[in-house]
């Protein structure tokens, strides 16, 4: 049975709607009643809008994007506050002033689609919500017209009273607590059922609506409505423009079926998200709950398919995604780099480590569902048992004001005071509080200052969302290089971090590295801080490395000597694409890794050879096998090898004829012969048919094989037959080889790949530091495309995750190239070197001991030293070095020629290849001008010919 509160949607919005306080009622709605969803335009009447209404918003609409010279798509983000700071001028008395809200998901979510999306550059985004302050009546539009043209974005203006009604009423007593898993048992726990709050949270959506109909061009723009505050806005606009393009995020919990059937407008709340397109929700466990709510509540059924869960609502498809929010990498990197930050985290260092002691930091909003007082409670325990710790750990514990209000914070506020003073009265010390409590609002730098000295990050909510806090610890933690000298680190320390994390948060599933807990269980969450606090440092670095998500890139930096090798269909092209051939940025995202010379990048495929020839002609370092590595190329001028003898292929003439006979039965299926393998694929074949021929096919050849030196695989869509012992693996301990062979030991491998056949790369690449072929610090990466069980430690969810994260490499390599460090100006002198062969080497020995200004040379031609070598091994002709010169080498003559003994051997490898030197003075003129002259006696000295 529809209950009477969905039924009569428009009644509440219409006759309810106006708070108490002499604020007058809304405008009226009408009495019709709301359909569950309109399934053809002009099947159902008007919701609640005349023909005159609507082309007055038509003709709002086409007023507004009037100023726009070139139609742009646009995207209206709405919300229940607008990412706006707002003050008053002069303290109160002047008018208004706004500032954007640097802090707020909302402006992060614009920059992240137009760092991420092709085209969100030309997107236009629209905001739609409401303020913080209380805006005056009459001032209500000339706030709407600055908020319009100076931000994009459309207030909404409620009256006091019904949005008391709406946020600290509706959502912040009933829906808060129950999607959070707390029953309203008596009216103490959260607060039971009101008819009325629902009527004021009816009439906020629908005026929601009108704010965005006045801005809206249906048929173009995308709509995005965020959190529970909004549930029912969907409807309204559904209603409105059937064809509106409508998502709706959740950024709270959603609960198990159990508990939401408990709320008496459940079925109205589900059919009005249900209006949207697209529902996202954090992680697979609310979707699932909401899943199961549409199910058993409503009788509908969802399918899944190709990663995406869809339901069938009255002719439309509302997909369901699991859309986990991140944090705002660049915000915090920025933040982490301000004069302030640096200064408070000095500070922090005085108060904590100058004094010997560990800080434990908690970060919460001051409400029931974080979990303060467990925490403290065992904090207590850890002080109770372990005596040692005591006057040497501190837990900080940093309190947000909370943002709902009532008796239960209140409770919350006193019962953590009151803890706090019980512990530090028990174990306190002169000059040590074991629990310091801030509840005053920090600024950001500060919160990350604290992030960036705590030695663990404890996060231990009964229940929440997401938790960004874990994320923000983590990037703080990692810093920059101005916060490791503040902290007394050198350049090569490994970064470390620990978090003790509830199992009741969004976040916990993806932190792998963190320490889980039942904030429930007072032990174990004690011992747990006690297990975080004992740790080996060691091991705080490999957890922290597996939360940091950029540490590929950040290894892939300070590396020299890299082995990349990378797959080909399903990995760098999708399986689904119909044309396989390589775009022209995959082109130049290959050709800028492989002109890295650092870097030797293979690309493995079971292609032919012909194939990959054609396709990638235009790339001259990269390095190419074929047919799952039987053939093997260094570069496009090398000729191919083999990697195991040629074999006998007769056994062609078995499997070719079999292969046909399922082909001809099989609609949609192919063959390809190759030059060592032969392939039965039915890709455009029926799926289920298709996969029954293949076993049957599988079974056949097994049979008809089983004297021949061949295997069998079963593959996605194909069967291939291919030569005993040839593997994509034989690819990489070839490259191996060829390293050691000249006494080269990589230091960063990366291989992705995304089926079976990559799986022996992975087994090569994860034993090769056991074989002494990797340096003893080398960082392996082996990553397979999609969640399953693999050899591989690492994997990303789909090609396009990983052409993204090859992309990002190339961009670091194109970077490190462009941004060689140069000293700065003078005059410039040029000299060209050529190496003669009668030279020896031991020369120009010496023991002077390098000053340590002049290290970092030392290290940077150790590092084009092994370039060298890479390069002459892999064929190439060594490149022009950059930098440094005359100048540096009127140094080496003075302090260190030693240093500069690699680069002459480097020289020796290649007898006939130029160098092309500039010299740049980093000291006065005449200075510089002395050394230069000294520099051109001793370089004569030396077995080379000078050309000017």
């Amino acid at each position: 049975m529809v209950s009477r509160s969905y039924s009569n949607l428009l009644e509440l919005a219409a006759g309810g709607g106006g708070g108490g306080g002499g604020e007058g009622p809304l405008p009226s709605l009408g009495r019709r009643r709301i359909p569950r969803v309109v399934t053809a335009s002009g099947i159902v009447p008007d919701l609640d809008y005349s023909d005159d209404d609507a082309a007055s918003a038509a003709s709002s609409s086409d007023h507004s994007s009037a100023h726009s010279h070139a139609p742009r798509e646009r995207a209206i983000i709405v919300a229940n506050q607008l990412p706006i700071r707002a003050s008053r001028r002069g303290g109160g008395g002047g008018g208004w002033e706004f500032s954007w809200d640097e802090d707020s998901l909302l402006l992060q979510l614009r920059d992240s689609l137009r760092a991420h999306a092709d085209r969100a550059d030309d997107m236009e985004f629209v905001y739609v919500g409401g303020l913080r302050d209380d805006v005056p009546a009459a001032e209500h539009d000339e706030v709407a017209h600055h908020l319009l043209e100076g931000f994009r974005c459309v207030p909404t203006f409620l009256p006091a009273d019904l949005r008391s009604r709406f946020y600290h009423g509706f959502c912040k007593q009933q829906l808060w607590p129950l999607f959070h898993y707390m029953l309203p048992l008596s009216p103490e726990l959260g607060g039971r059922f009101d008819r009325a709050l629902w009527q004021a949270y009816v009439s906020v959506n629908k005026i929601f609506a009108d704010k965005i109909l006045e801005v809206i061009s249906p048929d173009e723009d995308y709509v995005w409505v965020h959190d529970y505050h909004l549930m029912i806005l969907p409807t309204f606009l559904r209603k409105r423009f059937n064809r509106v393009k409508l998502g709706f995020f959740l950024h709270s919990p959603f609960p198990s079926s159990e508990i939401y059937k408990t709320l008496p407008v459940r079925e109205e709340l589900l059919r009005s998200l249900l209006n949207a397109d697209l529902i996202g929700f954090h992680t697979f466990d609310y979707a699932r709950h909401f899943l199961s709510c549409c199910g058993r509540m409503l009788g509908l059924k969802y399918e899944s398919q190709r990663g995406y869960i869809a339901l069938e609502y009255y002719g439309r498809t509302v997909t369901i995604k699991i859309l986990p929010v991140g944090v705002h990498l660049e915000q915090l990197r920025s933040v982490l780099n301000l004069p302030e930050t640096g200064v408070k985290v000095a500070e922090l260092l005085k108060q904590f480590c100058d004094q010997n002691r560990l800080m434990l930091l908690g970060v919460d909003d001051m409400d029931i569902f974080k979990g303060i007082s467990l925490k403290l409670l065992a904090f207590e325990q850890l002080l109770m048992q372990h005596p040692e710790w005591r006057g040497r750990v501190v837990l900080v514990q940093i309190a947000n004001p909370a943002r709902g209000r009532g008796k239960d914070v209140k409770e919350v506020q006193d019962e953590s005071y009151a803890m706090v003073r019980r512990i530090n009265e028990a174990f306190g010390q002169p000059g040590y509080q074991p629990v310091i409590l801030i509840d005053r609002p920090l600024q950001f730098y500060e919160r990350m200052a604290y992030y960036v000295v705590a030695e663990c990050c404890l996060v231990t909510a009964v229940r929440d969302g997401m938790n960004l806090i874990p994320y923000e610890y983590v990037i703080a933690r990692q810093g920059n290089e101005k916060l490791d000298g503040i902290l007394g680190l050198g350049p090569s320390a490994r970064k470390k971090s620990m978090l003790v994390v509830s199992e009741f948060i969004g976040c916990s599933p993806s932190l792998s590295g963190a320490i889980r807990v039942n904030p429930w269980n007072i032990d174990a969450v004690a011992d747990a801080m006690d297990s975080a606090l004992e740790m080996p440092e060691g091991e705080k670095v490999l957890r922290h490395e597996k939360h940091h998500k950029y540490h590929l890139v950040s290894a892939y930096r300070r590396t020299t000597t890299r082995i990349i090798l990378l797959d080909y269909d399903g990995t760098l092209m999708p399986q689904t694409s119909f044309g396989k051939s390589p775009s022209s940025k995959t082109i130049d995202m290959l050709n800028s890794l492989s002109r890295d010379q650092n870097n030797m990048v293979f690309l493995v495929s079971t292609k032919k050879r012909s194939t990959l020839e054609e396709w990638f002609s235009s790339c001259d370092n990269l390095g190419l096998a074929a047919e799952h590595g039987y053939f093997l190329r260094l570069k496009r001028d090398a000729e191919w090898e083999t990697c195991v003898p040629v074999t006998d292929r007769s056994w062609k003439q078995i499997a070719e004829p079999v292969m046909k006979t399922y082909t001809e039965t099989t609609d949609g299926s192919t063959i390809e012969d190759k030059e060592t393998t032969i392939v039965w694929s039915y890709e455009d074949a029926d799926p289920d048919f298709g996969s029954c021929q293949a076993k049957e096919l599988h079974d056949h050849l097994e049979s008809v094989l089983a004297n021949e030196p061949v295997t069998v695989k079963a593959g996605l869509n194909h069967v291939e037959v291919k030569p005993q012992g040839v593997s994509k693996g034989l690819v990489a301990k070839r490259l191996l080889s060829i390293i050691r062979e000249n006494s080269l030991l990589p230091d960063f491998v990366l291989c992705i790949g995304d089926d079976r056949s990559d799986e022996d790369m992975f087994e090569v690449i994860t034993t090769a530091a056991q074989d002494n072929c990797l340096s003893p610090d080398a960082e392996v990466f082996a990553c397979t495309v999609g969640r399953k069980p693999s050899k591989a430690k690492y994997y990303l969810d789909d090609p396009a995750d990983i052409v993204r994260l090859i992309q990002g490499l190339a961009n670091v390599s194109d970077e490190m190239h462009s941004t060689m460090p140069t000293p700065v100006d003078t005059a410039d002198t040029a000299l060209r070197c050529t190496y003669s062969k009668g030279c020896n080497k031991n020369a120009i020995k010496t023991h002077h001991p390098p000053s340590s200004s002049l290290r970092v040379f030392a290290s940077k031609y150790q590092t084009f030293h092994r370039q060298i070598r890479l390069q002459s091994l892999a064929g190439m002709n060594p490149q022009p070095l950059e930098p440094e010169p005359l100048l540096l080498l009127a140094w080496c003559r003075c302090q260190m020629v030693g240093a500069y003994y690699p680069l002459v051997e480097a020289l020796i490898i290649s007898s006939s290849f130029f160098l092309f030197f500039r010299a740049r003075a980093v000291l006065c003129p005449c200075t510089a001008a002395a050394h230069c002259c000294g520099a051109l006696d001793w370089i004569r000295s030396l077995p080379f010919q000078l050309v000017w």
